[in-house]
């Protein structure tokens, strides 16, 4: 039994105390941002300015602060604030949730065993040999290898915290009225609406039997594609807060033996992760909305002539998209491949969100979408440091999800610009993981080929 003393008896998930925690720290930042506020009244506008946005970021980091010490799920509602709200809060704000850490001191073993025995019963439980030192520990669940005694079988036992489900919709309130407090969030119907969709995003990342079916069905997608491995589940040893599936073995996706694999291993790497995503929107329209990189291995190629497999772990994060939303992206994605405008306009026009901005708005979002699709494009408008001799994109050298993060900031700096449906955001960042995936791993490919059969299968 694993006596660590830098591991944690228990996470603080009764409702009281994390109010009380989030509740004085939101109290602080708010009459510490008030009395700044108060103090630079006779200041001139920009020397205001300049303070209010040195206030915003001295609290914003306060609380982020403040909001590590509780792990669970508030560490991930952080973290959603910061992926997907870039769009409409403060940068100070996000840029302080950006650091919120997702690794987390573990829970120790004594404390996670009789839950897991109580979860699986004695019959189960005593048919695997489980160790108790974990492999990783998150801000919802912690890792442990497991042996089925039996035959040898390798399992991982994805172990959910005791009471992080029951504390998510209580966090994300406080969460939200902490931030509130500090005047750091729009109060508008979309900002809600988005509210709404962290919350349901949050009950998905816990639900672990949903998780269970949607790795079955990513498995049967990929099952004949040497690619790609998916883990199998394990369903005798599954239960609400316990998810089990095979043990996969890999090295990250930006550990040094990838990044010092031979160019072209790691274009094929890169191909892979670009089909997958081109595959998830326009044939399956099931997404995996969540970029981290921990999402990823790679099980390297053990003799000449095998293929480099991309090992695709945690499915918490994948959601069905409505056929309005995936039409829309695909449409989107077609015109921007052609440069046709027109087409981009109407396909604008026929959404709400984009048909409501002025003209002036919708030009500049068809300039960002045509940037977004450069490495799929002709390359005419590529710089000349993206491009290799031989033809190919040079993903780090375009640096094109800087380029599209810093357009696409400015774009949303326009009054005219409200917080985007949610969807669009998921989508996005979708992508933009993506990019940095390239960026990462050093790729020099010419996209354009993969991507084209998948438009000419879209509707025109």
């Amino acid at each position: 039994m694993s006596d660590n003393p830098h591991q944690m008896k228990r996470l603080k998930t009764g409702a009281f105390e994390r109010r009380l925690s989030l509740a004085k720290a939101g109290f602080i930042a708010s009459t510490r941002f008030a009395a700044g506020a108060a103090g630079s009244m006779f200041a001139s506008p920009e020397e205001r300015d300049e303070k209010r946005r040195r206030m915003m970021a001295e609290q914003a980091q306060y609380l982020v602060r403040e909001l590590g010490k509780l792990k669970g799920s508030v560490v991930k509602i952080g973290q959603m604030m910061a992926l997907y709200g870039e769009h409409f809060l403060p940068e100070e704000i996000t840029r302080a949730l950006h650091q919120l850490n997702d690794d987390t001191t573990a829970l120790a073993w004594a404390s996670l065993e009789p839950v897991v025995r109580a979860q699986l019963g004695d019959k189960r439980f005593n048919e695997l040999e489980i160790d108790p030192e974990p492999l990783g520990a998150a801000s919802l669940a912690q890792v442990h290898r497991a042996k089925r005694k039996a035959d040898g079988c390798e399992l991982v036992l994805k172990i959910q915290y005791p009471g992080v489900a029951q504390a998510i919709d209580s966090d994300l309130n406080l969460v939200t009225q902490m931030l509130r407090l500090t005047k750091a969030v729009p109060q508008t119907r979309e900002f809600e609406e988005w509210l709404d969709e962290v919350r349901m995003m949050m009950h998905r990342e816990v639900n672990y039997p949903q998780e269970a079916e949607t790795t079955r069905l990513f498995y049967s997608y990929l099952r004949n594609d040497e690619r790609f491995i998916v883990p199998r589940i394990f369903p005798e040893y599954c239960t609400d807060t316990v998810l089990c599936m095979s043990f996969e073995r890999g090295v990250a996706i930006n550990s040094p033996i990838v990044l010092q694999l031979p160019q072209e291993r790691r274009n094929r790497i890169a191909e892979a992760a670009l089909d997958i995503c081109c595959r998830e929107v326009f044939e399956w329209g099931e997404i995996q909305t969540d970029p981290n990189f921990g999402n990823y291995l790679v099980r390297l190629a053990e003799k000449e002539g095998d293929p480099d497999r991309i090992v695709l772990l945690d499915f918490g994060a994948v959601r069905d998209f409505p056929d309005d939303l995936l039409e829309l992206a695909r449409k989107l994605s077609r015109a921007a491949f052609y440069k046709d405008r027109a087409a981009m306009q109407a396909t604008m026009q026929g959404f709400p969100f984009f048909a409501n901005m002025p003209q002036s708005v919708q030009d500049s979002l068809t300039e960002l979408f045509f940037l977004a699709i450069e490495p799929f494009s002709d390359l005419k408008d590529a710089p000349p440091e993206a491009l290799t001799s031989d033809g190919h994109y040079d993903w780090a050298k375009g640096k094109l999800h800087a380029r599209v993060a810093t357009f696409a900031a400015k774009s949303a700096a326009t009054r005219h610009f409200a917080v985007p449906p949610k969807e669009v955001m998921f989508i996005s960042r979708k992508f933009m993981g993506a990019y940095t995936f390239m960026t990462v791993i050093g790729a020099q490919i010419y996209a354009r080929a993969l991507l084209e059969p998948y438009l000419k299968r879209a509707t025109p």
